[in-house]
């Protein structure tokens, strides 16, 4: 699948908002502790993705009923679900200077992933977090995702990478006052 850039100008892909608040203290804060432990981008950006894989529990994993939407959010709390944690994984490493995208696949709901670009290619990654049945690794050779669509089942992928988390997303994780009610609302389809 050939991935497509919804913005020309690269630096989109680093720029900070109201959901990747990278100039947040809290998101400098990890970004600086995980970059002390890296030699270069790319031990960053695997530890960062492990960061946010591994010590972040997906919220439907842990039950916990909060929603989270914000970078800084999903780093205070440690709880988010696909795209709260995607959101999170976007500021650390943007906020490094490595450019990052938001993609999703489409399943009975949308799911949430990022895109980082290296050697002149984008590379797409899932920190959605790891349980039985779901092995997502950061790679750069080759996707080694949580999921695979399947064709049949009118599953797919979303080939836009988005220099902003999809309005469609964004307005149902700030509409919701808890994830049962999220759960109701999540989207079907970009």
């Amino acid at each position: 699948m050939e991935l497509i850039q919804n913005a020309t100008d690269l630096s989109a892909y680093l720029a900070a908002d109201e959901v990747v608040d990278h100039h947040h203290a809290v998101v400098h804060e990890t970004a600086a502790r995980l970059a002390k432990g890296a030699a270069d981008s790319y031990a960053y950006a695997r530890a960062a993705f492990e960061f946010v894989r591994d010590t972040i529990p997906h919220s439907q994993d842990s039950g916990d009923l909060r929603v989270t939407w914000r970078a800084s959010d999903v780093l205070e709390q440690r709880t988010g679900i696909c795209y709260a944690k995607a959101h999170a994984l976007a500021a650390l490493l943007r906020a490094e200077d490595i450019p990052t995208a938001f993609c999703y696949q489409k399943f009975d709901e949308v799911h949430g992933l990022v895109a980082v670009r290296f050697n002149g290619a984008w590379h797409r990654q899932d920190p959605r977090g790891n349980k039985p049945g779901v092995d997502a690794q950061f790679s750069l050779d080759g996707e080694r995702l949580a999921f695979t669509p399947d064709p049949e089942s009118n599953e797919l992928d979303y080939p836009v990478l988005y220099a902003e988390p999809h309005p469609v997303v964004l307005s149902a994780l700030k509409a919701a006052p808890d994830r049962p009610y999220l759960w109701k609302t999540l989207p079907t389809a970009l």
